[in-house]
């Protein structure tokens, strides 16, 4: 009978164009990553670039919390809404992170794999942003969802992958050497993994919700 009830009801839909808003902040951000990680003179603008989208994603972050709070029928479950804002939220935070950390030790020169790892970013934010208007119809797209899913979390691996090569090379080349250098890279592909984690978690948040919608 509630269920029957609530269908007959008007459903607020502005969560999706806040949720697809804010997948373009990650693909923006991502593409900033990506241009830092080139390295040379430009990487402060690139820095700020991030800084700029990363306070954008939050406003938009902060604004379905607030619908959250003042909407009385969701199109999924108010916790569903609240843990995938805050999973992609973190995600663009987490770049942040990458670039206060690239700030903080003044780098202007990057590995290879370091510069690999970005691109993943890039990819898991086009991904997403792909992903995230399927949400609409999730009984429609659930297969499609799952997809973009999988893909991401394959993405996560790769990136596993490179922060340990890239740690074994840092570890060659500095043994006995230049400690800070490996500390400091060692920081930075920390940061870098920890981005592409939380696009694994945007990604499971997407699974989750079409587990319990379909």
């Amino acid at each position: 009978m509630l269920n029957w009830f609530r269908a007959l009801l008007p459903r607020e839909d502005r969560f999706f164009a806040l949720f697809e808003q804010h997948s373009l902040t990650l693909q923006q951000g991502a593409d900033a990553l990506a241009k830092l990680l080139e390295g040379g003179d430009d990487v402060p603008r690139w820095c700020a670039e991030i800084v700029k989208h990363e306070n954008e994603a939050d406003a938009i972050a902060h604004a379905v919390m607030l619908a959250v709070r003042r909407t009385f029928i969701t199109p999924f479950d108010r916790g569903d809404i609240k843990d995938l804002i805050q999973s992609m939220d973190d995600a663009i935070d987490q770049m942040h992170q990458t670039a206060k950390a690239i700030t903080l030790y003044e780098q202007r020169v990057f590995d290879p794999p370091m510069r690999e790892m970005a691109a993943i970013t890039v990819e898991c934010a086009r991904l997403t942003i792909e992903a995230v208007p399927l949400l609409r119809r999730i009984g429609e797209h659930a297969g499609a969802i799952n997809s973009y899913a999988e893909r991401i979390t394959k993405l996560e691996g790769r990136s596993d992958e490179l922060h340990d090569e890239g740690l074994r090379d840092l570890f060659r080349r500095h043994r006995g050497g230049d400690a800070m250098a490996f500390i400091v890279g060692t920081e930075i592909y920390k940061h870098l993994e920890r981005v592409v984690d939380r696009f694994e978690d945007v990604a499971n948040e997407m699974n989750g919700i079409v587990i319990e919608h379909v």
